[in-house]
């Protein structure tokens, strides 16, 4: 997770992940596998996800 994070702030060179940096961590989960995690950000990228992540930021 942190080396993701540090890609995101400063390694990546190209994508979307550039254009709003700096990243910060309003929220964290741990998972047992790469697949539970690849599906719960998968989640995070559909309606439902994007609203449970505008009340995160609503309530900082």
């Amino acid at each position: 997770m942190i080396e993701r994070f540090k890609s995101h702030n400063h390694l990546a060179t190209k994508g979307h992940t550039i254009k709003y940096r700096p990243w910060i961590i309003i929220h964290i989960e741990f998972f047992n596998s790469k697949s539970e995690a690849m599906k719960r950000e998968k989640y995070f990228k559909t309606g439902i996800g994007r609203e449970f992540i505008k009340n995160i930021i609503k309530n900082l």
